[in-house]
């Protein structure tokens, strides 16, 4: 998993409340097993018509959203079925940072073990931001992990919260597999020191054929 540290990027505002996972990559696109070539999907239903053109009233398929790495949604977003493609058609598309007042538990740890980082702020200021974010085209958040900041162009900047465990692991890219892999002396000292499966069972007493007569 690519290390985050810093990101400064353009911002995309979505607009929407319970935003599902079924919402973020409908069930029809679920049949790949790897984890890339979901980003074309996401928000099928909302990016497209039914003849399969684009939506332009959709917020992601205006000109001046183009590359936005970003995402500032609203409340209970990645709420719905726990399915990891949803932080895979995020990622995808080119989103890194999701920005929200709440998220849905299970989406939320999904991001993180993704190597993406959800950001959870008070309402008053997922306000101040949309404002901000409506207001300018190509309007760009700098994004710092270290400090936990959010700042802009223009100076305004915020703090936010997050658990060391999970900043150490988008901060040193740090997946399951790799921060299992940073305790290798302590696997390989268990592996020459534990009894074989073999020298722990224990025998078995043979029974006399009388014994139940």
């Amino acid at each position: 998993m690519k290390p985050f540290t810093r990101l400064s990027g353009v911002v995309a505002p979505l607009d929407r409340t319970n935003v599902d996972t079924d919402q973020i990559i409908p069930k029809q696109f679920l049949k790949r097993v790897e984890r890339s070539g979901f980003g074309q999907f996401l928000f099928y239903d909302w990016r497209t018509r039914e003849d399969g053109t684009s939506n332009p009233d959709f917020v992601l398929n205006w000109p001046r959203y183009q590359g936005a790495q970003i995402l500032l949604a609203r409340e209970n977003f990645g709420c719905g079925s726990s399915r990891e493609h949803a932080p895979w058609a995020l990622k995808g598309y080119g989103f890194t940072v999701i920005i929200a007042p709440s998220f849905a538990d299970i989406f939320k740890m999904n991001c993180f073990k993704n190597g993406m980082l959800p950001i959870t702020l008070e309402g008053a200021l997922i306000e101040e931001w949309f404002q901000r974010v409506e207001a300018s085209d190509g309007y760009r958040i700098r994004v710092d992990l270290n400090a936990q900041t959010l700042t802009d162009s223009d100076g305004f900047s915020c703090t936010f919260e997050i658990d060391s465990f999970h900043k150490r692991c988008l901060l040193e890219g740090l997946d399951e597999i790799g921060l299992t892999l940073t305790r290798t002396d302590k696997i390989a000292v268990y592996e020459t020191t534990h009894r074989e499966p073999w020298q722990a069972t224990i025998a078995m007493p043979r029974r006399n054929s009388n014994e139940y007569d």
